[in-house]
């Protein structure tokens, strides 16, 4: 069975050739910067997604073994945040499968730390 995590932008008003350049740069920068050939990086879907309004869409199928799973989630994270940072009015949601992606305005998406047990 495999996990994956996906990412999306909802906006009324369509990308403008800025943000299309940009978010193309972004994810080509970080495609390039990814730390595993053999394993699925950030993949954004042909003219965005297929619900109304949805300017973004993409997924990325996540490694089976925790070693690879950890570093490319992290790279996909930070991916992902660069990509919403660019677009700031955009309407987000991000989640593996069912569970979402808690977003902070100063660390971007990060996978939620478990609290210490007492």
């Amino acid at each position: 069975m495999s996990v994956s995590l996906y990412y999306y932008a909802y906006r009324t008003t369509p990308l403008t050739g800025t943000e299309a350049a940009d978010v193309e740069h972004i994810a080509a920068a970080h495609r390039a910067a990814f730390p595993y050939q053999d394993e699925e990086s950030l993949y954004l879907y042909e003219g965005g997604g297929s619900e109304p309004d949805e300017i973004l869409a993409g997924s990325t199928k996540l490694p089976n073994t925790f070693d690879r799973l950890m570093p490319v989630i992290d790279h996909l994270l930070a991916s992902v945040t660069e990509l919403r940072r660019a677009l700031p009015d955009a309407e987000w949601r991000v989640h593996v499968d069912d569970v979402d992606i808690p977003w902070d305005e100063d660390d971007g998406y990060a996978l939620p730390e478990e609290a210490p047990s007492s």
